[in-house]
């Protein structure tokens, strides 16, 4: 009897290698160098202007890197366009939102499936069965993850009637429409009240708890210290830490850089 060979998940989701990217002389990230594992959660903490956003960035396909690479599901995605890199697996929010103002909430999170769809021009064009059968699955899936994130609005609204908490809540459920197997959220916890940021949490857990690894930048150090499983902390674009929440917590450069200025 022959053994079956069975694909094996790899040990690593993401690999950031000596990440750096330039700005008229200023390097916005610098030797940036940290890995996520599969259904990790990992945040990125630093001050403004650390390079957390310039990071994600690079990583995500939007800024081209001067030096370095990134390594996904042992895939160099290194300089790739965000939309092959999204393809790949890959999804991710934004600070400041990136919804379309003037689609429904509904039809807002269908558009992270486009990647999924198999449709083509023709069946667009004529209405075939295969097409019709493509709409009822992505308005099912779109229902379905504004149900995960707990949407609790009219899925017929337009993203400039909702709070902002609950248009957070949309932009991850498009994410989440992709089939990520890695997600990144730039700073998901903006804007939020305290009760907000525990029902965040809990919805971050969640995602992991479907296969998902997580990569945050937040700057609420009680949000960051409650779901990380690990923490890099960035300071004028280079990392000077990388740890557990304890380990970081407790790392003098840190306290001098990022904790201890939130203190005084």
């Amino acid at each position: 009897m022959t053994d079956t060979a069975f694909p094996t998940e790899p040990a690593v989701v993401l690999d950031v290698v000596d990440l750096a990217v330039a700005f008229g002389g200023v390097r916005a990230v610098d030797g940036l160098t940290f890995s996520v594992k599969p259904r990790e959660i990992v945040s990125v903490i630093g001050p403004n202007g650390a390079g957390k956003t310039s990071a994600f960035n690079c990583i995500t396909g939007f800024y081209k890197p001067n030096r370095g690479k990134v390594v996904f599901q042992n895939e160099d995605v290194t300089g790739l366009r965000p939309s092959r890199i999204a393809r790949k697996g890959m999804a991710r929010t934004f600070q400041n939102l990136r919804l379309f103002h003037d689609m429904s909430i509904l039809d807002n999170v269908r558009t992270g499936l486009h990647a999924r769809l198999q449709e083509n021009f023709i069946d667009t064009a004529l209405h075939t069965p295969r097409y019709r059968r493509a709409e009822r699955g992505s308005v099912d899936a779109a229902r379905g993850w504004l149900d995960f994130v707990g949407y609790s609005s009219s899925e017929e609204a337009f993203v400039s009637e909702l709070p902002y908490g609950e248009q957070r809540r949309v932009e991850i459920a498009r994410a989440l429409a992709a089939d990520p197997t890695l997600l990144l959220l730039d700073e998901p916890g903006a804007g939020l009240n305290r009760g907000e940021k525990q029902t965040l949490a809990q919805l971050i857990r969640s995602i992991q708890n479907l296969g998902i690894a997580i990569v945050l930048i937040e700057h609420d150090m009680g949000l960051v210290m409650d779901i990380s499983e690990r923490v890099v902390v960035m300071n004028y674009g280079k990392e000077i830490a990388d740890g557990t929440p304890a380990q970081v917590k407790a790392d003098p450069a840190v306290i001098e850089a990022y904790l201890g200025a939130e203190e005084s």
